[in-house]
């Protein structure tokens, strides 16, 4: 398992970054439109829609998105989507339920098998994070600095959780993830993070991005165990087999759901980062 986790990481890794770095911003868009498409078809399948309802909620998110970026490219808004009344509130909503509403969904463990339900959630949980990926590639090197972070962080979390796991984290929920793992995560994002940031210092003074950095990490498992949840509540082991040895689309995804709207809000506000 592990060495087709590496083997599709290293066939897909180096066309992500091209197209990250060399796609038009309506083109990257549009790649992202169709990847959309795809995890809205897995989400549709954990929530329980079937046949034709499954790919009708899918295609509702991608024209959805479709129609926003194609808004953005034609300057319907001031400056963003994300700048706009409508937009931040779409955002701090989206930041509200990660923070808010899912830590109380995982501690009771809801089983929650009501396919509109969840599908308005996954609409609220993919559509904010769409668009941070699509708005963060304006400026690519810090996109790829917070997917890089959260990357590390897993890589951490799964070696110190094996080498030194003891506690379990969730284990209802996901009985792999320990406490050391968590632990092991936030201190290897602060290691790489310290040097990143003294590296470019115009992420902002090192003890606030730190901090942001380290809340990034936390939320980033909250994504993870949500998605678990999600599949053990749909008694399915995997989101799909798009990818050999990771499975679906958004069991790739599953921690960058709500970090890159939370990066996002950090990077387009400087105050957040005073």
């Amino acid at each position: 398992m592990l060495k087709q986790r590496i083997l599709t990481a290293a066939v897909l890794l180096p066309l992500f970054v091209a197209a990250l770095f060399y796609l038009p911003h309506l083109q990257w868009g549009l790649l992202l439109c169709c990847a959309l498409v795809v995890a809205g078809s897995e989400w549709g399948r954990l929530a329980g829609m079937h046949g034709a309802l499954r790919w009708i909620y899918a295609g509702v998110l991608g024209v959805a998105a479709l129609t926003l970026l194609l808004l953005e490219h034609r300057g319907t808004f001031a400056q963003s989507f994300l700048h706009s009344s409508t937009g931040r509130f779409l955002y701090v909503l989206d930041v509200v339920f990660w923070i808010a509403i899912v830590p109380v969904w995982l501690y009771l463990r809801r089983n929650v098998r009501a396919p509109l339900l969840l599908g308005l959630v996954g609409a609220l949980v993919l559509l904010p994070f769409w668009h941070a990926l699509v708005w963060l590639q304006h400026t690519p090197g810090r996109l790829l600095a917070v997917l890089a972070l959260v990357w590390i962080a897993d890589t951490c979390a799964y070696f110190a959780g094996r080498a030194f796991g003891r506690h379990k984290l969730a284990p209802q929920i996901s009985p792999g993830k320990t406490w050391e793992g968590v632990a092991g995560a936030l201190a290897g994002v602060a290691a790489c993070w310290w040097i990143l940031s003294a590296a470019t210092p115009a992420s902002g003074p090192l003890p606030v991005s730190l901090i942001a950095a380290l809340a990034l990490v936390m939320i980033s498992i909250l994504g993870d165990l949500f998605e678990s949840w999600l599949k053990r509540m749909a008694g399915q082991k995997d989101s799909g087999k798009l990818l050999p040895g990771h499975g679906g689309l958004l069991d790739r995804i599953d921690a960058l759901t709500p970090t890159l709207p939370l990066a996002a809000l950090y990077f387009a506000y400087p105050a957040l980062r005073m």
